[in-house]
């Protein structure tokens, strides 16, 4: 059943599959949610930018993200509070630390240390990833307080986030668009 909302009905076209699959967390699932192809698509950006950037904190100087999941959408989120006038830097997380150079975790400009990040992520599942970055941000002496995410799969990732004193906002749920997918 294709939804009213274009961006749920984006989704459930372009980033759902039904299936037999093995997910970043080695767990089985008959459920795959691949929001690349939303993130990288021109429409996608125009829908998802607004939507999400709703959902930063007001006081947040930075959104971050794990790479390479978040690395448009942490662009396209700046851009869009570029154009409302809002200043918002764009960072990005290193998997592992950079193998020369600096070393550095984080790349973009850097906020003075204290200062407020929201955390963007394409998928949580497990909260996994997402709490990979909140320790790299915290490390560096960022305040992380909030994740905000496309899809939340429902497989514990708000309760993960929870236990570390980070709430979870999400656009849709898993259940939302499988059912979008029809």
């Amino acid at each position: 059943m294709l939804s009213a909302d274009p961006l749920l009905q984006l989704l459930a076209i372009h980033a759902y599959r039904r299936g037999q699959f093995t997910l970043a967390s080695g767990a089985s699932s008959e459920h795959y949610v691949n929001c690349k192809p939303v993130t990288l698509s021109g429409r996608g950006a125009l829908l998802l930018a607004p939507r999400l950037l709703e959902l930063v904190e007001p006081e947040a100087l930075a959104v971050a993200g794990l790479t390479l999941g978040a690395d448009p959408m942490v662009s396209w989120v700046t851009h869009a509070a570029a154009l409302a006038g809002r200043n918002l830097d764009a960072l990005i997380v290193r998997k592992e630390a950079k193998g020369h150079g600096t070393g550095a975790w984080l790349e973009g400009p850097l906020p003075p240390t204290g200062s407020l990040i929201t955390l963007l992520e394409d998928v949580v599942t497990t909260g996994g990833s997402a709490l990979k970055a909140v320790h790299q941000l915290r490390a560096a002496g960022y305040v992380v307080q909030r994740v905000v995410a496309i899809v939340d799969r429902e497989e514990g990732g708000e309760a993960a986030l929870g236990a570390e004193a980070l709430q979870l906002h999400s656009l849709y749920r898993l259940t939302e668009v499988a059912a979008a997918h029809g």
